[in-house]
């Protein structure tokens, strides 16, 4: 399939590619009481398809896998996060980070990620799913955001704001949508109802009137939250020979001074934020930035955390656009991802290293 590198065209006119992700996240909303949040279970598409758990597949080596279908494979390595991490933005399965890790390091990547996932919810999904998942080499997290910005829903939630604002929260709530504009997609009215809705006066939804905290209190509470879950992430995987690694994701305004033609295309055709960029509105400054990677790394204590922020600039590709929204990314910017994750981890060396090899004496 050819890839697909943006989501919207140069007028802003939703591709197939943004509706179906839409779709997908808008069928996933309909949540159970005292169970983790997951999208559609089977889900089926020519973008993306999740198995039995509603976990989305990747592929290596010409195979699908997934935490419900692992197959023989003897060892995985396991990609956990948020909509980054599960491939919001790419083509399909293929050109997802996972794939891409598994095909740089010819081992499997399991995507152990969901859209709105905090950190804590991140690391209930790891024990809910740990018994199918066998020998784990590798644990790359690769997230940050969704703990950031649900700091800020929380004090929403406590300032018991009025009715509308409440409603808003409620909406962002069910739908986890992550900076995915949502599409209106009616189903097709008569003529008459045509006729009707185009008498009638027009009224906007009204945009919420959040206050929040300052910003630098949020940062630091959700670095906390970030640094603590991490420590129990060491502690749980101490028995195994797995390796951990935190690697905080990129958020656009803290990756880039200027932008790419078709970046700054896109940033034009979304005239509307999202309720989650309003979230993240007022902690795009880089040094808030530094001051918040710099407070999960004290806190992580032993675990090694890297930021893909300063990082992604190291790749090749860095001035091309790779950006589908402020926080997805397109098909060559999730292969820029995982080529930056290996190279710093080493990680291509690896299917190296397990050859045997005869000994040198030392004399």
């Amino acid at each position: 399939m050819r890839p697909i590198d943006t989501a919207t065209d140069v007028l802003g006119a939703p591709l197939p590619l943004q509706e179906d992700y839409q779709r997908f996240l808008q069928l996933g909303s309909r949540r159970a009481p005292h169970t983790l949040y997951m999208h559609e279970r089977g889900y089926r598409s020519g973008t993306i398809n999740t198995d039995a758990l509603g976990l989305r597949y990747s592929h290596c080596a010409g195979k699908r896998y997934s935490p419900a279908e692992r197959g023989a494979s003897a060892r995985v390595n396991l990609l956990v996060g948020g909509s980054t991490a599960l491939g919001i933005g790419a083509s399909n399965d293929e050109h997802t980070v996972a794939s891409h890790l598994s095909m740089l390091t010819g081992e499997v990547w399991l995507s152990l990620a969901g859209c709105g996932l905090n950190a804590t919810q991140e690391l209930l999904m790891f024990l809910s799913h740990q018994h199918r998942l066998g020998n784990i080499g590798h644990v790359v997290v690769l997230s940050g955001l969704n703990t950031l910005a649900q700091e800020a829903l929380g004090e929403i939630m406590a300032a018991g704001h009025a009715q509308h604002q409440g409603g808003a929260y409620q909406t962002y709530l069910n739908s986890f949508n992550e900076g995915v504009p949502t599409l209106d997609t009616p189903r097709r009215q008569s003529l008459w109802q045509r006729l009707g809705h185009a008498l009638l006066p027009r009224h906007e939804a009204p945009t919420p009137d959040w206050s929040l905290p300052a910003p630098d209190k949020r940062l630091m509470r959700a670095a906390d939250c970030i640094g603590r879950t991490l420590r129990q992430w060491d502690r749980l995987l101490a028995d195994s020979h797995a390796t951990l690694t935190f690697i905080l994701q990129p958020l656009l305004p803290w990756c880039r001074e200027s932008l790419p033609d078709g970046e700054q295309l896109m940033m034009a055709a979304q005239r509307q934020p999202t309720n989650f960029d309003r979230l993240l509105a007022d902690v795009q400054d880089s040094q808030q930035h530094v001051a918040f990677f710099r407070r999960i790394k004290s806190e992580a204590e032993s675990v090694p955390c890297y930021d893909m922020n300063s990082m992604l600039s190291s790749s090749p590709v860095f001035g091309q656009s790779l950006f589908v929204d402020r926080l997805h990314f397109n098909d060559l910017g999730n292969n820029a991802l995982a080529k930056v994750i290996t190279a710093k981890l080493g990680l291509a060396q690896e299917k190296y290293s397990q050859r045997k090899v005869t000994p040198i004496k030392l004399v």
